[in-house]
């Protein structure tokens, strides 16, 4: 596996009450040079314990854990907000994956992701991205037409957002940060937080996360 050298680990924590599981996840990590483990846990309170005392840039956190997962998210979100939340269960029903997003996850994996797969998506997540597997993604998405959520934003995506806010929605997609649109549109960060704001509020959805899975979906559409 390729290694990347890095001044600063990545450091990573894993809450999960399987133990097999959370040695499988070391193991992926250990071969991997720019990331480090910090600790493990089996419960929602050994996650907020880790969170506080540990301090990771990631958590990795099973929902079925001693105590709820997703408490131990809402939780985590409220008292150690720069530790980012990454939801890894067998769980793909999409009213777990909304509780997720709700209670401030900015990953959902589903267990069985292979090795490669998951270390990008720490990466991703760790750079400021979101990410939801993309077949869960589309399946968010297309329950969120049928229940009205984005029948607007894609009924009529090209008449409500301006050319500039296409172009962030689009670079959204392609799963960049809001520091990298800036770079690549030559604008400010902070510029570019202002028209999201103005963005999610056109499109009607609730936070980043919900707008890049439309992004993202919306391209995988366009090119077929």
């Amino acid at each position: 596996m390729r290694k990347l050298s890095s001044a600063r680990k990545i450091r990573v924590a894993v809450v999960d009450d399987h133990p097999m599981m959370r040695r499988g996840v070391s193991e992926t990590l250990s071969e991997e040079s720019d990331l480090e483990l910090v600790g493990a846990g089996a419960s929602a309170q050994d996650a907020l314990r880790l969170a506080k005392q540990e301090r990771p840039d990631l958590i990795l956190l099973d929902i079925a854990l001693p105590g709820g997962g997703i408490e131990a998210a809402t939780e985590i979100a409220k008292s150690c907000p720069e530790v980012k939340v990454i939801i890894l269960t067998v769980r793909e029903d999409r009213a777990t994956v909304n509780a997720a997003l709700r209670a401030g996850a900015k990953g959902y994996i589903v267990k069985g992701v292979e090795g490669p797969e998951l270390v990008s998506t720490l990466r991703r997540v760790n750079s400021g991205q979101s990410y939801v597997t993309p077949a869960l993604a589309a399946q968010l998405l297309a329950a969120d037409r049928n229940a009205g959520l984005a029948s607007v934003a894609d009924a009529t995506p090209g008449a409500r957002l301006t050319i500039r806010e296409q172009q962030i929605v689009d670079l959204l997609g392609n799963g960049l940060s809001n520091q990298e649109i800036a770079e690549e549109l030559d604008l400010t960060e902070s510029t570019i937080k202002h028209y999201m704001t103005r963005i999610l509020q056109k499109l009607g959805f609730r936070n980043r996360t919900e707008a890049a899975i439309f992004a993202r979906t919306r391209s995988v559409t366009d090119k077929h």
